[in-house]
């Protein structure tokens, strides 16, 4: 099998770490892969690094890009476009859990797909909700590493991630970090900090699933996130980490908590690893995307 991706994305975040993921999975698993992305991208310099075969996204380039691929796998709104007008399967990964737009123009675009993959029940809520058929859709979550054991010695840290994006809620962990009288690291490498959390906040106003989220399971720190969009089916409240709503007050009564009630945190932290080594593995996303693949093509 032979894959074209499509990425538009300049930054490495999550949709660009799952498609980095998926690709060298799939590589591994002897099908053919090819990435298009922005020159000097982070997703195209990773790729490069793995040797895979990686090109700079240029329309002028496309033809040549199609040859000999069995379909195309887009992994956001602008590579949608792109694929929209090529006559080859197009597979495309809805992350996002805001609606589906309703202009002439994503109608017809969002017809033209041959498949989704949502990364979460809510998600495809969304594209139901747009108008897709929910045969064209299927659910498959993201993945993160978990070959490193989670342990370290040293958690002391209160981690949230460093985002200007004022819909991922920075200035309410600030307000909340106040009245739970705790500092935050807001950090910009989760991959780094998170194995010296204590506790990891992850606030905001919506969200596809939260793969962030799921790094911190996967790194054993205990988990404080809102209860929107896709969270919930990640983060099961009481189970493998604590729901909250984006209340400052209720965001520092969770914080107090789990730092208070060590025993929790680390009954929680374990649930957690042991629920993202269960379903949301790279292994899973990469086999689960591949029966896809095999269904459109069969």
């Amino acid at each position: 099998m032979f894959i074209l991706h499509i990425d538009t994305g300049k930054a490495m975040r999550g949709g660009q770490w799952q498609a980095f993921h998926l690709m060298l999975g799939l590589r591994a698993a002897g099908h053919k892969v090819r990435l298009l992305a922005p020159a000097a991208s982070l997703l195209l310099l990773a790729a490069e690094v793995e040797q895979l075969d990686a090109r700079p996204l240029r329309l002028a380039a496309l033809p040549a890009a199609m040859a000999g691929i069995d379909l195309i796998h887009v992994h956001d709104a602008r590579a949608h476009t792109l694929a929209a007008l090529q006559s080859n399967p197009v597979v495309v990964s809805r992350r996002v859990a805001f609606p589906v737009r309703r202009s002439p123009m994503s109608r017809w675009k969002y017809g033209r797909a041959t498949h989704y993959i949502a990364v979460s029940q809510f998600v495809k809520k969304t594209l139901v909700e747009a108008g897709v058929d929910p045969g064209k859709i299927s659910v498959v979550y993201d993945g993160v590493p978990v070959d490193v054991p989670p342990e370290s010695a040293d958690r002391s840290l209160v981690v949230a991630l460093d985002s200007n994006d004022p819909g991922k809620g920075k200035n309410i962990v600030e307000q909340a970090a106040k009245l739970a009288d705790v500092a935050v690291h807001f950090s910009s490498n989760l991959t780094r900090d998170l194995p010296r959390a204590a506790l990891f906040v992850y606030i905001t106003n919506l969200e596809g699933l939260g793969s962030a989220a799921l790094l911190a399971m996967a790194a054993g720190a205990p988990v404080l996130a809102s209860a929107v969009g896709g969270l919930p089916e990640v983060v099961e409240d009481g189970v493998t980490g604590l729901l909250t709503s984006n209340d400052p007050i209720e965001v520092a009564k969770g914080m107090r908590r789990l730092l208070d009630d060590r025993p929790l945190a680390s009954c929680l932290a374990s649930c957690a690893r042991k629920k993202v080594e269960a379903q949301f593995s790279v292994d899973q996303m990469v086999n689960e995307t591949l029966r896809v693949y095999e269904r459109i093509l069969a």
